[in-house]
């Protein structure tokens, strides 16, 4: 802090010099050296506990840029780069991901549905296109796979299912766990990429048979073409612990970020309409 910087000098240099280099007033250094809180500081630091607030909220994974969003949205007034500058001050940091495993692999025999999308990740209404993919979560027990379909309109996780096994069965279980929660009536267009889970047999059975929810398989070429999902997992893994005991651990942690802090906090805006 400028002022401490002054008062350790001040018998060393002028205090109105290091005042001037500083650009800091006397008055307010004179005011510091007795004693005295600025107003400033006072609602430096009654912003700071709104910070921590937010930041405690959001399971501390929010940066400076959206717990100034969040801020600005109760109302408080408040700076992008003060907050910036209070949470680096008071060594507050968003959580950073872990390194980048490769989970679906396309299989060079398996019949490819049309791109539905052509990356326009639009939805006119809920329950028309629904995204899904997979990821991993590392445990000291070994990876858990998470697979998990999002409604493109809402951005609500609708369905999701995790287990030790990467295979087609995974991403059956989420799918039907997103059909009995949700039970659309309308045809839904189930986009994802070419990896082997999302073109066997399996899963093409289940899209067949399903009588109630007719569903459509689409299938982009590329990450690129399941951006919505990339960029949801990005974020499960910035904002999940680094590292679990076991997989059991990392399950009940999952529930607990997607049905109690996603659903209803992160994706709040949007919820009220799926």
């Amino acid at each position: 802090m400028k002022y401490q910087f002054i008062a350790e000098y001040a018998s060393v240099h002028s205090v109105k010099l290091m005042c001037k280099v500083l650009k800091v007033s006397r008055s307010g250094y004179y005011s510091f050296a007795k004693g005295v809180v600025s107003k400033r500081e006072l609602a430096n630091r009654k912003l700071l506990e709104e910070i921590r607030t937010v930041h405690t909220s959001s399971r501390e994974t929010y940066g400076s840029p959206r717990v100034f969003y969040e801020l600005r949205d109760k109302g408080i007034p408040c700076g992008r780069h003060r907050v910036a500058r209070l949470m680096a001050r008071a060594g507050i940091i968003a959580r950073m991901r872990r390194r980048f495993r490769i989970t679906t692999r396309r299989s060079v025999r398996a019949r490819y549905a049309p791109d539905q999308l052509k990356r326009s990740f639009v939805a006119q209404h809920p329950h028309q296109v629904w995204m899904s993919d997979i990821t991993y979560i590392w445990t000291v027990e070994g990876w858990l796979y998470l697979a998990v379909v999002m409604d493109l309109f809402s951005r609500l996780v609708v369905g999701w299912a995790s287990g030790a096994r990467i295979d087609a069965e995974l991403v059956c279980r989420a799918v039907n766990s997103a059909l009995v929660r949700h039970r659309p009536v309308n045809n839904v267009v189930l986009h994802s990429d070419r990896g082997s889970q999302y073109t066997s047999d399996v899963l093409r059975k289940l899209l067949a048979t399903n009588r109630q929810t007719p569903l459509v398989a689409s299938h982009g070429a590329s990450c690129y073409d399941n951006a919505v999902m990339e960029s949801f997992f990005a974020t499960v893994k910035a904002e999940l612990a680094d590292r679990f005991a076991n997989r059991g651990e990392a399950t009940t942690e999952l529930f607990a970020y997607i049905e109690a802090f996603y659903n209803r906090v992160s994706c709040c805006p949007m919820r009220l309409c799926a």
